[in-house]
Order: C-alpha cells, then structure tokens, then sequence
C-alpha cells in the first residue's frame, strides 16, 4: 500500500475548515488512509511519553449495527431532554436556527450510523495517580490529530461520546477490557457536504491577559 493524497496541506486551512461531518457517504475508505491517521493520532504529546491509547477500528457490518443500536437509543434520550428544556435565554431566531441544524445533522447520524464505513473508537488509560481533569486527558490530543489527519486527506470525522452512557454494552461487543476507557466513537467517510468554518467565538473573546479578566485591545 502507498502514501494516501493529501487534498489540502495548509495545516492553517485544515485547522479552520475542520469541522463535525455528520453526513458521511457509505464509499470504502482505503486502509492506507485510516492508518495515516492512526498514526498522525500517535504523533500526539502525551504524559511521560506513555502513549496511553489503543484505537480499535470497526469495519465489520453487524458490530456496525450493534453500535448503532446502542448510539440510536442514547441519541434519542440525549434529544428528548433537550426537547423538554427551555431554550437558554435571550435565544436569537439566529441562534434556534443553528441548533436546529446542529440537531439534524445529530439526528442523520444517528439514523445511519450503520451506513458509515469505518468507526474508529480511540481507548485511553487512566494515570496511575489521579490528577483530575488530566487523569486519561492525553487520548484527546490523538483524536484531534486523528481528525485533522482526515480532513487532511478529505474525509470527514465527528467526535462523539454518546455511546459512553451505555458503554459496558460497547465493552461487551468489542471485548473492551475495564481499564481502558472509550474516550470517543468517531464514524469515517467521505463527506457528502463540504469542509468549511464552523462558528467560533475571536480569539479576542477567549483570551485573558496575565491576570483572569485582563483583555487587550
């Protein structure tokens, strides 16, 4: 197998035009491709350089299907609550109008999981001491690299988490041991959409100055 084409090799336009890809084509995906990006994932800085992950690709179409079993009930508690909640406050027509688009793209996902060609479940350890928020927090710089690789390389990804709610039922089919977490379900494809920026907040908004609170013009 040879080197995957890279489609865009700004690392600048693949961290801006990065985004959730929900609708995924169900066209294979070459294994050289999901290898460049398990290895971009491995490029990743961790703690003590203990490269604490596993990541566990899931082509088979009935484990597909249970997995999408799983995530489909989940989604549907997930959307129901939302449902019932008030709508934050000072809601714009704007702001209803992207949630709903978000809830869309959440909801054709859910639908067709199944459809998707490859999930990739990134597993990461726990550090022997707790250190809170840090506890595990290295398998998350993997993923962003695993989704940047895609982008990369044209594919379209989307980090979800769902699927934890009930993920002694993903250990179950996957044969999972207890001590590695499954930090993330990512499905694969080629997207039927295109890349673009999502809504973010400038950098102005986010950044704080020597002291919390501290801007600068």
């Amino acid at each position: 197998m040879g080197e995957p084409t890279v489609t865009e090799s700004d690392i600048f336009e693949v961290i801006g035009t990065q985004r959730a890809m929900r609708r995924l084509k169900p066209d294979p995906v070459p294994e050289e491709h999901i290898k460049k990006m398990i290895w971009a994932a491995t490029r990743a800085p961790n703690g003590g350089n203990v490269q604490p992950w596993r990541f566990l690709v899931i082509t088979d179409a009935e484990k597909k299907k249970r997995l999408h079993e799983i995530y489909l009930a989940e989604w549907n508690k997930y959307k129901a609550e939302r449902e019932a909640a008030p709508p934050p406050p000072n809601t714009s027509a704007e702001d209803a109008k992207k949630a709903n688009a978000t809830t869309s793209s959440g909801q054709y996902l859910a639908d067709h999981l199944s459809e998707v060609p490859v999930i990739i479940i990134p597993c990461g350890f726990l550090l022997a001491v707790n250190t809170g928020i840090a506890s595990g927090s290295s398998i998350y710089p993997a993923i962003q690299n695993l989704m940047l690789a895609a982008r990369a390389l044209g594919l379209g990804t989307a980090l979800t988490t769902l699927h934890r709610h009930n993920e002694g039922a993903v250990r179950e089919l996957l044969g999972i041991p207890e001590n590695a977490h499954t930090a993330a379900m990512i499905p694969v494809g080629w997207p039927m959409g295109r890349f673009g920026a999502g809504p973010r907040l400038p950098v102005e908004a986010v950044t704080y100055w020597d002291q919390w609170g501290t801007k600068r013009a």
